[in-house]
């Protein structure tokens, strides 16, 4: 039985991880409940670390509507005060949890990883590619080794986003429903199992120092169906109203059109539902339909 650091172990994804992981593994979580993930993580003691053989880094500032400032502090200072106190404590391995946002608005479309140069039109992306950098730097510096999934937009059971915001504002006004941007962005969806599956059998198939993986399911969902299918599972019609501010997107730095090319986790035999199908099992268990 290894022993293992989850950090980010609450929240969405963690929580599922962590369920998974203890399974086989003696599991420490670290997380912040309503504190600072930089100071948290600075914090870190050896005896915390203490025959930790690897660590699952899913701390994070999760909204990709936060400032550049609280991105900075706390997804890239936070990740560089972890990998420092990895080094100094002798933990060779690094599990990352990215995101499809490093590609920023990528031409090429299904994406792989092999695609660039990266131009993410985020914060919240530049964070994350600032992450990868900063591990990566760390692994052929000092002989560490790290897996990375850049992640499509998971869900689930306990998840936030659009379809959660969806819902309640449906349960406040049942007759109409403001969608953000022109409701035409097209994304990937990824159910939580499957996410958990592909970081859990693509970090122990890497076959290099650092190995990148994207991690989405083969095609994609309109925004503006999956206010339908929430509608219909509600069993109600509402009006659709689109708050279009920023050229059809939802906010600034939302990316309109994502779908990532998932060969290389498909050559370890992972596969994924289809984005619809994760949608619908999603609003089930959101509803409590499940």
């Amino acid at each position: 039985m290894e022993k293992v650091l989850v950090t980010g172990g609450m929240g969405f994804i963690g929580r599922h991880l962590v369920e998974r992981l203890r399974k086989e593994n003696e599991v420490i979580v670290l997380d912040r409940i309503g504190g600072d993930i930089r100071k948290d993580l600075m914090h870190i003691s050896e005896k915390d670390l203490e025959g930790v053989r690897k660590v699952y880094h899913l701390a994070a500032e999760a909204d990709v509507k936060s400032s550049a400032e609280e991105l900075f502090d706390n997804n890239i200072l936070s990740t560089f005060a972890l990998l420092q106190k990895m080094r100094a404590c002798n933990v060779k391995e690094i599990i990352f949890t990215s995101s499809s946002t490093v590609y920023g608005e990528p031409p090429v479309i299904p994406t792989p990883e092999s695609y660039g140069p990266l131009k993410p039109i985020s914060f919240y992306g530049a964070s994350k590619l600032s992450c990868e950098a900063m591990i990566s730097s760390f692994c052929f510096s000092y002989g560490m080794e790290a897996s990375i999934f850049r992640l499509a937009n998971v869900i689930g059971e306990g998840c936030h986003g659009v379809i959660k915001d969806f819902i309640e504002k449906l349960r406040r006004d049942s007759k109409a429903l403001e969608i953000l941007g022109d409701g035409k962005q097209k994304k990937s969806y990824l159910y939580i199992d499957d996410a958990i599956d592909g970081i859990l059998s693509g970090h122990a198939k890497r076959e290099s120092r650092v190995e990148i993986y994207n991690l989405g399911s083969d095609d994609w969902v309109e925004v503006t169906e999956i206010a339908r299918i929430v509608a219909e599972a509600m069993k109600i019609k509402p009006e659709l109203r689109f708050k279009d501010e920023f050229n059809g997107r939802g906010w600034v730095g939302d990316v309109k059109t994502m779908l990532l090319d998932c060969s290389h986790i498909k050559e370890k035999g992972w596969r994924a539902k289809g984005s619809r199908e994760a949608v619908e099992l999603t609003v089930r268990e959101l509803l409590g339909k499940a």
